[in-house]
């Protein structure tokens, strides 16, 4: 499996995602990797009802996206994996999915978050996440649009938060 995009969006499959990044990558399938939403059958159909036609779509545990990602039945397939947040992609990359870049497109603010950017919002937890991917040489990306400026996540927004 070929991975052209990993991204942190708390809201997955929306119109940035369908009008903007799955027509500039070459893509066949997005992949949310989520424990919690593979589990949860109502919010799974809901979020993958969105996905566009010309695209498969389908919503797996990290566990089972590690199988896949090293299965011969996918090795033809090119992929967007999206994630709620940074816990799903540290467990991802410690069981062996070399993921070298994370785009950081979207967490909604909530009690005890801190506010980042205004669509970045993070708590302790979120923090040591992001920075146990840096530690694992996974560049950290602020972008919320393709035609945005790159921003270094780790460096220049999160390396001093707390």
């Amino acid at each position: 499996m070929k991975i052209e995009l990993a991204r942190i969006d708390d809201r997955f499959i929306h119109g940035q995602v369908l009008t903007k990044w799955v027509k500039l990558r070459p893509i066949n399938r997005i992949i949310i990797v989520s424990d919690a939403v593979a589990k949860d059958e109502m919010r799974k159909t809901l979020v993958l009802s969105v996905a566009p036609p010309n695209v498969k779509a389908s919503a797996v545990s990290v566990d089972k996206m590690v199988r896949a990602y090293h299965s011969p039945r996918y090795e033809n397939e090119t992929a967007m994996l999206l994630f709620e947040g940074p816990q799903d992609i540290v467990e991802l990359v410690e069981k062996g999915v070399p993921l070298k870049e994370v785009n950081v497109g979207g967490m909604r603010f909530e009690k005890d978050r801190q506010q980042i950017t205004k669509a970045v919002s993070v708590g302790p937890n979120e923090v040591d996440s992001f920075k146990r991917l840096h530690e694992l040489g996974v560049k950290l990306e602020l972008r919320q649009l393709p035609g945005d400026t790159s921003v270094d996540f780790y460096g220049e927004l999160l390396k001093n938060t707390k």
